[in-house]
């Protein structure tokens, strides 16, 4: 089973490769410089949860997998665009979490 740290690595990454030379190319760096501003990673977003949604309607569990996780992974990398860190929607997650257990 993964470790849930590796949302945290994951995160580390993304801002690393936000952060370094602008002359280093790397995927991140290219949908948080793109000409489009904020709009191309969030057309990545789009994008991938259209083809998350299509997975799942297939059925086919490595291709909804493999959707999940280009997903979750161009959701992050929006965030780091609006300037939000990821640790905040852990945040509220747990604070979401706590609350589920009040109600069971």
């Amino acid at each position: 089973m993964a470790d849930a740290l590796v949302f945290d690595e994951l995160w580390e990454i993304i801002c690393e490769r936000a952060d370094v030379d602008p002359g280093k190319k790397s995927y991140v760096r290219h949908l948080l410089f793109h000409e489009k501003g904020i709009d191309k990673p969030l057309e990545k977003v789009g994008e991938e949860a259209f083809e998350f949604v299509l997975a799942v309607k297939n059925g086919r569990e490595e291709e909804i997998v493999g959707e999940a996780a280009d997903l979750l992974f161009h959701v992050m990398v929006a965030l780091k665009a609006a300037d939000v860190d990821f640790r905040k929607v852990e945040e509220e997650l747990e604070v979401r979490r706590a609350g589920m257990h009040l109600h069971d």
